[in-house]
Formats: structure tokens, C-alpha cells, sequence
């Protein structure tokens, strides 16, 4: 566990620089149909390397939490469009429950729309096992964290690693339990 925990840290430093055909951004929650502060600070991430010409699209992803109105996808989309990203740059699905999840149905939309190359955005402890699972699933992705995460204080940062170590450990161990 202390090993993936490493892992977990050093990987979360690791940022592409290259041009992709997309960044796909992974699902966080929604409050009253707008995204929640960590979600909010993904998709802004993906509008910067939209606007700065280092992706061409953004996919959204993230299905209706409970007691949500709208998906995390469609609440993605529509601040996206709200900050001036054109609505053909801008693909979402709305079924997705988890992270994996999130990544088979974004694969779908990579395959459909003929994306070869893609960015991964999230939070920083996050993409250590969202690049796993993209790894797995076939998608050819660099990660892209985001660098204004919400996840600020010593004790929220060692909240969301403790998650993600056991979240890592459980895929490697079973992996066919996603």
C-alpha cells in the first residue's frame, strides 16, 4: 500500500505537453445542475487547453448522482458553452457511474468520432488509476491534471489518497470487479 501510495504521488506530477484530438474529462459531482468546485476546476482545465489549441474537442463524462437533476456530463457541457467553447467542439455521455465507467463510455465516443490521441483530466491523486483503467480499456491517453485542484488541505489531499490506494488496489487485485 505504501508503494501505490508512492506511486500515487509521483504520478500525479506527470502532465502532457502534447497536442491531443481531445481531452476527456472524468465525471465529479453536481450540485443544483451546476458542477461542484472539484468538478468545476476539471472542466476548466480542459477549457484551457482547449482555448490554448492543445485539444481540438472535450468529451464530458458522468451520469445523474442522486438527487442530481442533470448529468455531470450535460452540467460539464453547459459550462463549457457558457464560457464560449463552440458547442461542435464539445461531445458528452450521460450514463456513467464510475470512473471506469467514465472511460468505456468516453472510448465509445473516441472510437465513434474516429479521436486517436487523447488527454485524461482530472485531479492529481486521481490519475495514477484513471490512466490504468484508459491503459486497459485501450484508449490512447497522456494524463492531464489538473492544477487547480479543490483537494487543497494536508487533510483532504490524505483523504483522497487513502481512496485512491485502496480504489488502485482493488483493480489491480480484481481487476474484473469494475
Amino acid at each position: 500500500l505504501v508503494v501505490l501510495g508512492t506511486q500515487i504521488i509521483q504520478y500525479s506530477t506527470q502532465s502532457s505537453n502534447r497536442t491531443a484530438d481531445e481531452a476527456v474529462v472524468l465525471g465529479a459531482a453536481v450540485f443544483r445542475e451546476r458542477p461542484s468546485p472539484v468538478f468545476r476546476e476539471r472542466i476548466n482545465h480542459a477549457i484551457r487547453l482547449y482555448q490554448e489549441g492543445q485539444v481540438k474537442a472535450i468529451i464530458f463524462t458522468g451520469g445523474v448522482g442522486t438527487n442530481d437533476q442533470i448529468s455531470e456530463g450535460e452540467a460539464g457541457r453547459q459550462y463549457a458553452l457558457s464560457a464560449g467553447i463552440p458547442a461542435g467542439a464539445i461531445l458528452f455521455e450521460s450514463t456513467s457511474l464510475n470512473t471506469f465507467q467514465n472511460l468505456e463510455n468516453a472510448q465509445q465516443i473516441i472510437t465513434d468520432q474516429g479521436f486517436g490521441h487523447v488527454l485524461i483530466v482530472s485531479d492529481p491523486y486521481h490519475m495514477r488509476r484513471a490512466m490504468a483503467y484508459a491503459e486497459d480499456i485501450g484508449i490512447n491517453a497522456e494524463p492531464s491534471p489538473t492544477t487547480t485542484s479543490r483537494y487543497q488541505s494536508f487533510w483532504s489531499r490524505m483523504r483522497f489518497l487513502v481512496r485512491e490506494i485502496y480504489f488502485l488496489a482493488h483493480y489491480q487485485i480484481l481487476p474484473g470487479l469494475m
